[in-house]
């Protein structure tokens, strides 16, 4: 299990953006689903046995979907940058993910790529493809704008100190003569438990910020595991409500035990855990386990 898994929040329609997904990357499936049970159906105000969440993989990476409801919506301050090999496979994945979408940077030449297109698909998720020779991967690339540009570096440096096994890859700045303001962050990248991250400072005025709609689960063993995580990532943010918390940067983070997602798969013990865990903040693995063990 991957130690720190993006989840995208969906109205209605996870299983469809899903299976879409699913069909157009290669090494790619679907994993497990949890449905609403009587409690979680009158906390969220969703319909009972209705799907809330899914696992799924795209070229083997894991990601989660949840079926929220339209209280957070996708912006383009967290896309999802897919590095491809060659410029037949940027052409064949900009066809079918913007299909029906909005384009916010057109698939051409740039001074930084030879193939780049910046986007968002028919559920309003924002994708960036690039042509990447050496690489063939996706990674979640973080957008500081507006009151939050020039913040970058900062939280590249907060979530490599949080997370032990993490270290920055590169990182370049504007210079003068550039759009950016000198000193701020052009592009980075950097690795928190061998999952790379992307962050860039952008210039200029833009009409969205981070919101809930992509948040990051870390996925804890351990009670300890989730105090550190619980502890740091949300001093100097917002304690939220079961497990969520948004750090001092307005990131979103979801604190969780990896056996949680199995808890959620018994319909008839389900019920209980999200009962225990809709009175929480923090999650205790020992009151999520007490409460599943209930006959």
């Amino acid at each position: 299990m991957q130690k720190i898994t993006p989840c995208l929040w969906f109205d209605n329609n996870a299983e469809e953006a899903i299976n879409f997904y699913t069909s157009i990357f290669k090494n790619s499936k679907i994993g497990s689903t949890a449905r609403y049970g009587e409690a979680s159906a009158k906390a969220s105000g969703r319909p009972k046995d209705s799907v809330m969440t899914m696992t799924f993989q795209l070229e083997g990476q894991e990601f989660m979907a949840l079926n929220g409801g339209l209280i957070f919506k996708f912006t383009p301050a967290i896309s999802l940058f897919v590095h491809c090999k060659t410029e037949q496979e940027v052409d064949a994945l900009f066809k079918k993910l913007s299909q029906n979408g909005e384009i916010l940077m057109p698939l051409d030449k740039y001074p930084f790529s030879e193939r780049y297109a910046f986007f968002k698909d028919q559920f309003g998720l924002s994708w960036q493809l690039m042509l990447s020779p050496s690489q063939d991967h996706i990674t979640p690339a973080l957008l500081f704008v507006n009151k939050d540009c020039g913040k970058a570096e900062a939280a590249i440096t907060f979530y490599t100190k949080v997370f032990k096994n993490a270290s920055i890859q590169h990182m370049m700045h504007y210079e003068k003569g550039e759009p950016g303001q000198v000193g701020t962050v052009k592009h980075a990248s950097f690795l928190l438990e061998g999952q790379e991250f992307m962050a860039m400072d952008g210039p200029g005025q833009h009409q969205f910020t981070f919101t809930e709609a992509i948040s990051f689960i870390v996925n804890c063993t351990t009670q300890e595991e989730i105090d550190y995580f619980w502890n740091k990532l949300s001093e100097g943010g917002q304690e939220v409500q079961c497990g969520w918390l948004k750090d001092p940067f307005g990131i979103s983070w979801q604190v969780v035990p990896a056996v949680l997602d199995k808890m959620m798969q018994d319909p008839k013990k389900a019920s209980k855990v999200m009962q225990a865990l809709l009175q929480m903040k923090k999650l205790d693995i020992k009151t999520l386990e007490q409460a599943y063990e209930q006959q």
